[in-house]
């Protein structure tokens, strides 16, 4: 049937039209923006994971600077300890060559004392960031630190969202039941030198001696902090005076030094590594929640741009339905004019 009043191929062709252009219109926005969940109109579920996510990544991103600062300390502390080692060894063989009979002692002793000095320009310059790790200073009482904590990583658990962190003991050998930093140098003044492996008589005492040989003379007392006493502290050096016994003991606290010196290297290098492998770690999963994210929200291009020249085609034919469909009543009025 045909009517004049309602035209039903026009109301079809509309329709269709309508349907078409609602679907090139979503289409055209896919291709342009590149998501196939752009807004939570879209998939509320994938959209509000893919926030989500998001958000994780970018706090990732600051947990990768966060590493880099670690990495940068530790990596300081670590070339500053084995920098001092090498200074260390080489006053290990001027104290040996100093035992060797008809050497000239005193000369020896100046190598010795340029040495010294070597190792407290080291300490002082393995700083970064003002976080020296080398260095006990004025104020820092290291028997109540915590370890040094370094951002890690973050987590989500239950719901709960937290930070995982790399720890760093500050504390380090014992001697007689007492524990010591992993610093070179103790420069405290509320201490006598023995939170320092340098300042730090407690070699001497646990080696039994009856001299607190020290390398390096430090800036606090000559007492511990509860009053007790203390061998006296003797900078280790060496005059045409020495005996070879004294030398030996020297020798003997140098020695001692230097293997807690290594076991901090080692430390520090332990914790250099384990930094490194945490920021691959972040890397990949960065790359991991930009892959999971863009499987969920990311548009096929390939796919979406065929879409779109299809319904630009369907969009030609349904606007030709169309202005065919309004031609019927112009045909229909022919016949009476006829």
């Amino acid at each position: 049937m045909t009517s004049l009043n309602t035209n039903t191929s026009a109301i079809a062709a509309l329709s269709n039209l309508r349907s078409v252009n609602n679907n090139l219109l979503d289409t055209q926005n896919k291709v342009s923006s590149g998501y196939r969940v752009s807004t939570s109109a879209d998939n509320a579920a994938y959209w509000s994971i893919a926030t989500t996510m998001r958000s994780d990544n970018r706090t990732l991103s600051t947990v990768v600077d966060a590493l880099g600062l670690g990495a940068a300390m530790v990596d300081t502390a670590s070339n500053g300890i084995v920098s001092a080692i090498g200074v260390m060894d080489d006053i290990k063989a001027r104290l040996v060559a100093g035992r060797e009979p008809g050497v000239d002692r005193n000369k020896v002793n100046a190598e010795i004392t340029e040495l010294k000095a070597q190792l407290v320009t080291i300490t002082d310059g393995s700083s970064f960031n003002g976080e020296n790790w080398l260095k006990h200073r004025q104020n820092e009482q290291p028997w109540l630190k915590e370890p040094i904590e370094i951002v890690a990583s973050v987590s989500r658990n239950g719901g709960r969202f937290g930070v995982e962190t790399l720890h760093y003991e500050r504390q380090g050998t014992s001697f007689a039941d007492k524990q010591i930093i992993n610093a070179l140098v103790d420069d405290s003044t509320q201490t006598h030198g023995e939170y320092g492996i340098l300042t730090s008589d407690a070699y001497a005492t646990d080696l039994g001696l009856t001299t607190g040989y020290i390398m390096v003379q430090g800036a606090g007392t000559t007492s511990v902090p509860n009053g007790a006493p203390v061998l006296p502290q003797v900078v280790i050096g060496i005059s045409d005076t020495t005996t070879d016994q004294e030398i030996e003991d020297m020798l003997s606290v140098t020695d001692a030094m230097l293997l807690d010196m290594t076991s901090t290297a080692t430390v520090l290098g332990t914790a250099g590594a384990r930094i490194g492998r945490q920021e691959d770690f972040v890397a990949d999963l960065r790359g991991n929640i930009d892959r999971g994210v863009g499987k969920l929200v990311d548009a096929d291009i390939t796919a979406e741009s065929a879409r779109l020249r299809a319904l630009q085609t369907q969009q030609s034919l349904g606007v030709s339905s169309l202005s065919i469909a309004n031609t019927n009543g112009a045909n229909i009025l022919s016949l009476y004019q006829s």
